[in-house]
């Protein structure tokens, strides 16, 4: 009885020594389960980096950008203002939202202050501002690239939306 437990004991700590030494060489080899050989995945392990690392941001910058002669209508398919379309009409510092399609057809709006900031390629912060408060009455993200646009519209629960947008007229300065 004592070998019968003596073999069994000897017998589970060889299964266990060889199975960490098992999982030890799997865990240090460089093994692939594709097909290159084993050179190319080492070279491969070493090259390689992380998506992240390959992102170059732009110059970190607050220069306004002016979008003075620019039209953008802007069409919302989700959020608040889902099913509205606003033409945005750009001067120097000024802008126009005006709706065109949708259920807010026929409200009048004031013109407003705005300030653009390029906040990377193609896109561009924009924020309209109460002329005689500065206070924030709505904010964009446009990317000209994608055609989208997110907008936060403060004053409700629920301020936000996002759409495409269209450039109806180009003004003289290129989007970034």
């Amino acid at each position: 009885m004592f070998a019968t437990k003596r073999v069994r004991i000897a017998a589970v700590a060889l299964t266990a020594a060889l199975l960490s030494g098992g999982i030890a060489a799997a865990v240090t080899s460089a093994a692939s389960a594709s097909p290159r050989s084993n050179a190319a995945a080492t070279s491969a392990k070493v090259t390689a980096s992380p998506a992240w690392k390959n992102h170059h941001p732009g110059k970190l910058t607050l220069t306004r950008f002016n979008l003075g002669g620019y039209v953008i209508n802007a069409k919302y398919t989700l959020g608040r203002n889902t099913g509205n379309t606003f033409q945005q009409t750009y001067q120097a510092s000024t802008v126009l939202g005006v709706p065109i399609a949708g259920p807010n057809v026929g409200t009048t709006f004031p013109t407003e202050d705005y300030v653009a900031i390029p906040i990377g390629n193609h896109e561009l912060y924009v924020t309209w501002l109460d002329p005689s408060t500065d206070a924030i009455v709505d904010v964009f993200v446009m990317n000209f690239k994608t055609d989208t646009v997110y907008d936060f519209a403060p004053g409700s629960a629920t301020p936000e939306s996002a759409g495409t947008i269209k450039v109806v007229t180009r003004g003289a300065n290129r989007t970034p």
